[in-house]
Formats: structure tokens, C-alpha cells, sequence
């Protein structure tokens, strides 16, 4: 029974861990999704263009 117990924690602590690793990296992804999508709201960029 104690073994069976040490593998079921030891998933627990696996199974965490691997979510914890993807909502970080989801969460990066949205970040640099965001600031992409704004990349051409800042002022410098209509500075540029205008001077064409």
C-alpha cells in the first residue's frame, strides 16, 4: 500500500508542476501576442510613416 502511495504522490507533483509550466507559458504567449498587436500604436511608428 506504500508504494502505491509514493506513486500517486509522485504523479500528483508531476501533474502539477506540468501545469503550472503551461499556464506560464500561456500566459507569456498572451503577453507577446499583446504587445505584437500594439507594436504599431506607439508614436515613433506614425513618425515614420509620416515622413515617407
Amino acid at each position: 500500500m506504500s508504494e502505491s502511495w509514493l506513486g500517486i504522490v509522485s504523479g500528483m507533483f508531476v501533474l502539477v508542476t506540468a501545469a503550472i509550466a503551461v499556464a506560464g507559458h500561456y500566459r507569456r504567449e498572451r503577453r507577446r501576442e499583446q504587445l505584437l498587436r500594439n507594436l504599431d500604436h506607439h508614436d515613433w511608428c506614425r513618425w515614420v510613416r509620416v515622413r515617407r
